[in-house]
């Protein structure tokens, strides 16, 4: 069949293949940068506009809306009005649509909630309560995390009550069973869930299975390396006998397994589907030379892979900068100082550079030095827009509306602005719910009933109590009567008024404007959704928010430096890229230590790190360094030895001058041998040592030399870096 000359153009010889691919299993092993979303959306362009597929019949799946929100434009522009019939989105989109049309089986009304961090936080505090369990005993955060591990393989409480491999995973079956429950009494689903109770529906209702296998003939996945037992299971039930599943992906890109992402499922896909085409993309268009074969040393050194050879025409580049500094605060200084050097003299904008880390906590030294540069910066992964606390409460009432038995919600909002009911009145409210089993709106709506009839209140609470009760419960069903006459803005202007939520924020002594503007713009968020899809109401949009990643609403800034985890970084790529904080303990990190498995994907980060970078990377760590309390020596990452010498350059002498260092040549950071001076006075690597001129500093190495010992030492401040022979300059030592 002869492709369309648009959808072909500019295709290399392996996409083309990819693209023209059409039938059975197909598995594309695709390299950073090579261009796989263009594949993604040519092929399904190809199987609507040459193959006469109708676009109803398409389901591609990914991971971020930022991703899918890219496939959609780019197949408007390749498919026209047809694209709008197309199913393109996150796993945890299509799954919250999929429960909302077939989730009577499994127990949830079309109406359910979903449930963020916090509110399963809650929940699982609630659980805790009713388990007769010590919170502090057995932190909630970690009982979460056993629970969604669980929930990614699917396993129920009773599951893990019988599979657990430990006592802490005992307690945790026990809270997960209560926690099961409440989600249930709430109509309410966790993340997890959706993907749980999805493959469960699909698993045991044959006909809505056989239905959506016909529905949708060819699935395609993205980003295949990150998905879980749940995700794998689900592209397999809805994979007809025509077996038309196209899977994209890079095991040397899975970087996810800590949310129990499984790289075994790309690695045996083809033992799974043994049909299966294998098609690697491996022409990089995104770095240069230089920057690639670094990536490719080291990634090479992982057991755990499928061989592929990368390569580009991009040309060579410059070298990888390699700097080496004193601590966090002069990393920071040479990082910040590099880029306003390269502002300066090389056009390249601040929006074109982002500094990446392994851990957030590393942000806090890069933003003092951004703020004191006056260097304007973004933080991805910051306080996100929908967790803000006003945000949050309006979200709460508009969650209570669409279900009303969603008890964390109403929790949350009773007291939102002040109404007079106090915690007691609550507990006391929901005692005699729990005896009478209903809900506590349905308590609350009873007691308003009694009182518009002239009869006491059927619970035992004070008169003020039970009229602020009834008031809040008549608020409630009058709004619960307006979601679906009304448009959604109109609708939340109503909850800002009849709650007192505009008042009470209006009001606040705690920045009252920058509180309302976030309102505001979450009113915009609003309307453009009413805009784009007039015809869903508020579950949609509810539905929209909550499945809202920090790197969904990611957008280029040319004023902006970017601040931003290795994790959060996957999928963007920058003109420049520092990556920061290079040490044994931090990348990789020490929990990665003890495990080979872990070891490799620390690894595979790092390789993710460095394949965002298009034209300059600049690699760093510090001698010492504050973290997680404690302050002290360093080891140089094994990676950075990784690397081979000949791909990487020194940071110049003009560049290094944050803190007045001097330029370091790579040199082996190993302790020397024994040496004629006594043991006890030769120095370590990393210590921290003080000379009667140069003042403080640390030990970088130290090699015998001649019956002496050369000590090459990065003192702070101006002096920077000295090299020194112990018989001349006697140095004392510190404790760090």
């Amino acid at each position: 069949m002869t492709l369309t000359s648009d959808i072909l153009e500019g295709l290399n010889p392996e996409q083309k293949e990819a693209v023209e691919s059409i039938d059975g299993p197909l598995l594309i092993i695709a390299g950073p940068g090579s261009g796989k979303t263009r594949v993604i959306t040519h092929r399904i362009a190809h199987l609507v506009r040459d193959y006469g597929v109708s676009p109803y019949r398409i389901l591609s799946m990914t991971f971020t809306n930022k991703a899918a929100r890219e496939m959609r434009d780019r197949l408007e522009r390749l498919v026209g009005p047809r694209s709008e019939s197309l199913t393109v989105g996150t796993f945890h989109s299509f799954c919250a649509r999929f429960l909302r049309r077939e989730g009577e089986p499994v127990g949830l009304s079309s109406s359910f909630s979903i449930y963020d961090a916090d509110d399963q936080l809650s929940l699982i505090k609630q659980s805790l309560q009713l388990a007769d369990l010590d919170p502090k005993q057995n932190p909630p955060q970690a009982i979460r995390s056993v629970i969604s591990r669980a929930k990614s393989v699917m396993m129920d409480s009773r599951g893990l009550s019988q599979h657990g491999q430990s006592y802490f995973e005992e307690v945790s079956a026990r809270v997960y069973h209560h926690y099961e429950e409440l989600l249930s009494r709430n109509n309410a689903v966790d993340f997890d869930d959706l993907l749980m109770k999805s493959v469960q529906l699909l698993q045991e209702q044959p006909a809505v299975r056989e239905r959506y296998q016909q529905r949708y003939q060819y699935l395609m996945v993205d980003e295949f390396q990150d998905t879980n037992v749940a995700q794998y299971r689900l592209a397999g039930l809805l994979t007809g006998t025509e077996q038309n599943i196209c899977v994209v992906g890079d095991p040397d890109q899975s970087i996810y397994s800590w949310r129990s992402a499984d790289i075994r499922n790309i690695l045996s896909f083809q033992s799974d589907y043994p049909q299966a085409k294998t098609i690697n993309l491996e022409q990089n268009y995104r770095s240069t030379s230089n920057i690639l074969e670094a990536a490719q040393k080291l990634i090479s050194v992982n057991g755990i892979r499928l061989e592929k050879g990368l390569f580009t025409e991009n040309g060579k580049g410059e070298p990888v900068v390699v700097h080496e500094a004193y601590d966090e605060q002069e990393e920071a200084g040479f990082t910040i100082g590099e880029i306003e050097r390269l502002v300066r003299q090389e056009r390249i904008k601040p929006g074109d550079c982002a500094v990446m880390y392994r851990v957030n906590a590393q942000s806090r030294a890069l933003e003092e030095a951004c703020l004191h540069r006056g260097m304007k910066y973004r933080l991805v992964g910051g306080v996100r827009f929908y967790q803000r606390r006003e945000v949050k409460d309006l979200m709460a009432y508009l969650n209570l509306l669409q279900n009303p038995l969603d008890e964390v919600n109403l929790t949350r909002v009773i007291g939102v602005p002040p109404r007079g009911i106090g915690a007691k009145s609550m507990q006391d409210l929901a005692r005699w719910a729990r005896e009478q089993n209903v809900s506590l709106i349905s308590a609350m709506q009873q007691i308003a009933a009694a009182r518009s009839q002239g009869q006491p209140s059927p619970v035992p609470l004070t008169t003020r109590a039970s009229n602020a009760i009834g008031d809040f419960a008549d608020m409630v069903e009058g709004l619960v009567q307006s979601v679906t006459q009304v448009p959604i803005v109109d609708l939340i202007d109503q909850v800002l008024d009849d709650t007192g939520l505009r008042r009470f924020i209006q009001n606040s002594d705690d920045r009252p404007d920058e509180r309302w503007e976030n309102i505001l713009e979450f009113r915009e968020t609003a309307q453009e959704f009413n805009a784009e899809d007039p015809g869903d109401g508020l579950a949609s949009l509810l539905e929209k928010v909550s499945l809202v990643a920090d790197v969904d609403n990611y957008e280029d800034s040319a004023e902006s430096l970017t601040l931003i985890t290795l994790h959060q970084a996957k999928g963007l790529e920058f003109p420049v890229v520092f990556i920061v904080g290079l040490e044994e303990g931090l990348l990789p990190h020490s929990r990665s230590m003890d495990s080979e498995e872990q070891l490799e994907e620390e690894r595979r980060l790092c390789y993710v790190g460095i394949t965002r970078a298009q034209r300059r990377l600049y690699l760093l760590r510090a001698f010492r360094r504050g973290f997680m309390g404690n302050s002290g020596p360093t080891l140089s990452s094994r990676f950075l030895r990784e690397i081979p010498a000949d791909l990487i350059a020194p940071a110049k002498q003009d560049q290094t001058r944050a803190r007045g260092s001097t330029p370091l040549a790579r040199t082996p950071l190993t302790n020397a041998a024994a040496a004629p001076v006594p043991v006890r006075e030769v120095p370590s690597i990393g210590d921290l040592v003080r000379h009667s001129t140069f003042g403080e500093g640390v030990v970088m190495e130290c090699l015998a030399a001649s019956g002496d010992h050369e000590v090459t030492v990065h003192f702070k401040g101006e002096v920077g870096i000295k090299r020194l022979l112990l018989s001349f300059a006697p140095l004392e030592k510190i404790d760090g």
